[in-house]
């Protein structure tokens, strides 16, 4: 019973984390807040996460262990390049749309905490690029697509989804838009990508 309460509460405070760094990101964010949220006091909410810092961690992880084996799955499966392609992008698309902190946090983990970018490539079920980089290589060697390294391919397909993430609030002063019809478009990036990277590589 104890083990299954303790769980329970873990679960809840990472629900309630959750909600409160997407409304406020990493440095609006309040334990106290996160706690209330969560419906527990801040002296139990420090027990199970010592720092803001570690439970923001928690909550990337939580959510990036849903991601990431399936990515990992549509790169490495026997589906063509295109088709992977389309289905990295629609896949990653629609989980950052749900969780739209992510990217942001990612970044600046990569600047403040590189050691925990480290760790989470040893997680288990962390994309790995080896075969889709094969097919890369043996699209090219066939004339199926425009000679480019696979490592330039991968920057331009991640890049073209992250950034309308990272960036939204410049994108959307730019266009002249609000959060509604910009969401529109995010679901619209969900093919618009690939098919402008599949056009931009193919003979």
């Amino acid at each position: 019973m104890t083990k299954l309460k303790q769980t329970s509460s873990e679960e809840d405070i990472l629900n309630a984390a959750k909600t409160v760094f997407e409304k406020k990101g990493m440095d609006g964010a309040r334990m106290q807040e996160i706690a209330d949220k969560a419906g527990i006091n801040k002296a139990l909410l420090h027990y199970y996460f010592r720092s803001k810092q570690l439970l923001f961690e928690a909550v990337f992880k939580s959510a990036f262990s849903m991601l990431a084996p399936k990515l990992h799955e549509i790169l490495n499966n026997d589906s063509s390049l295109f088709e992977k392609i389309q289905n990295f992008t629609e896949n990653y698309i629609a989980f950052i749309i749900k969780h739209p902190y992510l990217p942001n946090f990612l970044i600046q983990e990569l600047n403040r905490n590189p050691e925990f970018v480290k760790k989470l490539v040893t997680e288990k079920k962390f994309p790995d690029l080896t075969k889709f980089k094969n097919q890369i290589e043996e699209a090219v060697s066939s004339g199926l697509i425009k000679p480019i390294k696979p490592e330039q391919l991968f920057i331009n397909i991640i890049s073209l989804n992250i950034f309308p993430f990272v960036g939204g609030n410049l994108i959307k002063s730019f266009l002249g838009i609000e959060k509604e019809d910009y969401n529109k478009l995010l679901e619209q990036r969900k093919t618009e990508v690939a098919t402008f990277i599949i056009n931009s590589i193919k003979k």
